[in-house]
Parts: structure tokens; sequence; C-alpha cells
């Protein structure tokens, strides 16, 4: 069996060459290896190689705590409705990557409503870290091991920048939802319950 590969440019499909409105998915950055210093994440190397602006959000991660986006929040100083999650949702065998506020939830529909599919619900949680290559808790939307088409919610608009997940847990980043969009080709959408 062929493996789908990324929609580069040319026409619009996206990975299983169905139409799509997402222009193009940037592939994961290459790993650090060797101990050498650098990146402590892909999600961080794609931001150093394609030179977008960013600033590195570290807090202490509280072993055992569970939600995961509030705990950055709190940990931060930040408002919750800036600090964004990284969900993966499935439809079939497609999946996309939903991108919403840790204060609130994802409405399924609205998010399947975006990606053109008749219904969505949430990936498994090993799925997710396979196909992302992060844990859960802290899987970025960017520099993912199988890039997916990605919707982030239209409340980010309203901010010059938010954060996401660095690819650990206990790290964020800080950029603008632009930078985000153009990154992971990804548009937004009203995906908030």
């Amino acid at each position: 069996m062929q493996t789908p590969q990324p929609y580069t440019g040319g026409g619009n499909t996206c990975l299983r060459g169905r139409p799509s409105r997402f222009r193009r998915i940037v592939p994961m950055a290459k790993k650090n290896k060797g101990g050498k210093k650098g990146a402590s994440t892909a999600a961080v190397a794609l931001l150093k190689e394609t030179e977008t602006p960013f600033e590195i959000r570290e807090y202490e991660h509280a072993e055992g705590e569970t939600s995961f986006g509030l705990e950055a929040a709190q940990k931060l100083g930040a408002d919750p409705e800036q600090v964004f999650k990284t969900l993966l949702i499935v439809h079939d065998k497609d999946f996309a990557v939903a991108v919403v506020p840790v204060s609130g939830q994802l409405n399924l529909k609205a998010a399947a409503h975006a990606l053109g599919w008749k219904s969505a619900s949430m990936c498994d949680p090993k799925v997710a870290e396979r196909r992302t290559g992060y844990v859960v808790g802290g899987i970025s939307p960017l520099g993912q091991k199988t890039p997916s088409p990605t919707l982030l919610d239209a409340s980010a608009e309203q901010y010059g920048t938010i954060m996401v997940s660095g690819g650990k847990r206990g790290l964020d980043i800080e950029l603008s939802p632009a930078d985000l969009l153009k990154l992971t080709g990804g548009s937004y959408a009203p995906l908030r319950a």
C-alpha cells in the first residue's frame, strides 16, 4: 500500500487526493540528533528553520495533572482564551487537527462541517500519539510526524499572539495565529461548543 504524500502545490487536493480548501501542509522538521544543541522538539525546529517569530514559554508540569491546557494557562499567567489545545479528530480513515481555546470544548459537528465531513469523533489518544510523534498533553499542531489538515478556532483572530503546545508537557510556544495557519496550511473555523 502506498503511503499518502502531503500536498505540496498545484491542484486543490489533500492527503487522500480528495478536494480540499487547504492549500498545503508543511512537513515535519528534521529532528536534531546526536545530542547537539538546538531545538528541543520538532515544533521548535520547524519554527527555527522557517525563521518564524515565536517565544518559548516553559513551566513545571505537575505529574498526574490531566487538564494540560488549563494547567499551562494558570502556570504561565495567561488568559485561558489565548492558550489553545491541539485535538486530533477522525472521520472514517481521515484525520484532522482542531486547535481550540483551553477554556472551551470542541464542537465536533462544526469541525466536521468545516472539513466537509459527514461527522467526526475524537481520535484515540494512542493513535494521536503515533500520528503526531508527541505525547498527549504535549501534542503541537506544528511539526507533526504525519501532517493533517488543520483548523484553528475563529476566536484566535482577535489576538496578536496565541499559545499552543511546543511538543512536550511544560512547553508552550507563543506565535501569531497567522503564522500558525501559514505553517500548517490551515484555516479559521468556528469550532467551540
